[in-house]
């Protein structure tokens, strides 16, 4: 078995470090929801956009907000609404009658962390726009092509699809998203906590930065020095193979699944269980760390048939049978 450096471990834990400190800075504002906040900073670290789903009021764009006050890096928010147009996100050509051309005005994309606020409250040409963004990290205004500034993430929050005014998204954008996180209910005793800290006319907001953009790239740079058994890359291909062929591993889910997840879901579920890995403060991947990770990467990327609505088996139970299934390593 592969042994990482003594090195790579240390800098490792030096960077875990920091990133227990940006944990507590977000914890100023936000109580309980340590999954999210975990799933936020995974995302953050491994260069991956995260979708999170959950009713209104959960807290979801204030843990985004808060993960952006803990950085020096620009931090924008679109609110997405029925009327928004393409142009709203990425820019437009402005045109100036005295001079006689075209002027470009950039739009509010070109930040470090967007958080899109209820994206599916937006037509899909808009939500559709994001797609160039979120995969090359650069735009299209009229004939020339625009960088995004590096770090690029976006974050994005959506009403479950049963919600008044909401807009399923495409299948080719949520395929972008390298997370889907699910935001629950705070328990009564968070609830409480929550009370007491936010029930005043002007609850505190105000958080340090404590990470700067130069410093989340170095940290991905050092993530990527996290290795990857290939035990367990045959494991991580074998799980995603099996959304593909349900019948050959669980045979009484036969019929449920209609698509299952592309490559794109192998190479992101790699990336997440790295910065799953990352973030316990080890520089090599175990199985476990897999299967932690694994229905966030793939809970969006199982398209299941109407058989499956039907009799009310979801993408996730499909996931927790195939982790219950597939041999680990």
């Amino acid at each position: 078995m592969h042994v990482p450096s003594e090195a790579i471990t240390h800098e490792i834990n030096r960077a875990v470090e920091k990133i227990h400190r940006v944990r507590a800075e977000m914890g100023k504002v936000l109580v309980g929801q340590p999954h999210l906040v975990e799933r936020l900073l995974i995302g953050l670290l491994t260069n991956g956009h995260v979708l999170l789903e959950g009713v209104p009021g959960l807290a979801k764009t204030t843990a985004v907000k808060a993960l952006a006050a803990t950085m020096k890096a620009k931090f924008q928010r679109i609110q997405f609404t029925p009327d928004l147009l393409p142009a709203d996100l990425i820019g437009n050509l402005i045109y100036n009658p005295q001079k006689a051309d075209y002027t470009t005005k950039l739009g509010p994309l070109f930040a470090n962390i967007v958080l899109a606020d209820e994206i599916n409250r937006a037509p899909a040409k808009v939500q559709s726009a994001l797609l160039e963004a979120m995969q090359e990290h650069q735009v299209t205004i009229g004939e020339k092509t625009y960088r995004l500034p590096e770090p690029f993430l976006v974050l994005a929050t959506e009403n479950p699809v049963d919600q008044e005014g909401t807009y399923p998204l495409p299948e080719a954008q949520v395929d972008r998203f390298m997370l889907k996180v699910l935001v629950d209910y705070p328990t009564a005793e968070e609830e409480k906590i929550i009370l007491r800290r936010m029930a005043r006319s002007h609850p505190k907001t105000d958080l340090d930065a404590i990470m700067t953009a130069d410093e989340v790239l170095a940290m991905r740079e050092l993530m990527d020095s996290v290795y990857l058994d290939e035990e367990v890359e045959d494991y991580i291909v074998r799980l995603v193979m099996a959304t593909r062929s349900l019948a050959k591993h669980v045979p009484e889910l036969d019929g449920m699944v209609r698509f299952g997840a592309s490559p794109r879901a192998t190479i992101n579920l790699a990336l997440a269980a790295k910065g799953f890995a990352f973030m316990q403060g080890r520089a090599f991947v175990t199985p476990n760390d897999v299967k932690s990770i694994a229905p966030d990467v793939l809970r969006h990327r199982i398209i299941t048939t109407f058989e499956a609505e039907a009799e009310e088996v979801t993408s996730d139970a499909i996931i927790k049978k195939l982790l219950a299934t597939i041999t680990v390593p």
